[in-house]
């Protein structure tokens, strides 16, 4: 949980999310954006490392870390961006996505926000 409080989240929803989607095109600091979208992979492959084996981050079943982590997937994996392969991070996802509460609550589309800076 600390790990993607301190790693994860800041490297996708700070450094690409709001880097790339939310900052309009001509404002946007690419080398901010290639350095953040390569922590991203790094992180996102260690993830993929993490799961081989198991259905979730802590094994057979949904825990916390599974939800902290998987926030970010649905907005990662919708962005029209360059993302390493990720066998075991896209099964985990697909077996989020059979979730009710994770359709209903993390899957809400954000067209809305792009290149949108304010609120």
């Amino acid at each position: 949980m600390d790990w993607s409080q301190t790693a994860l989240q800041p490297d996708f929803l700070t450094g690409v999310f709001w880097g790339f989607y939310r900052t309009p095109e001509d404002k946007r600091n690419w080398p901010a954006i290639n350095a953040a979208l390569a922590r991203c992979a790094r992180d996102f492959e260690k993830l993929d490392r993490l799961l081989e084996g198991r259905s979730f981050l802590l094994g057979e079943t949904l825990s916390l870390a599974d939800i902290t982590a998987g926030t970010s997937l649905y907005r990662y994996f919708e962005l029209e961006i360059d993302r390493p392969q990720l066998p075991q991070v896209e099964r985990w996802y697909r077996a989020l996505q059979a979730r009710d509460a994770y359709r209903t609550h993390i899957m809400i589309p954000f067209g809305e926000l792009f290149g949108r800076l304010d609120y």
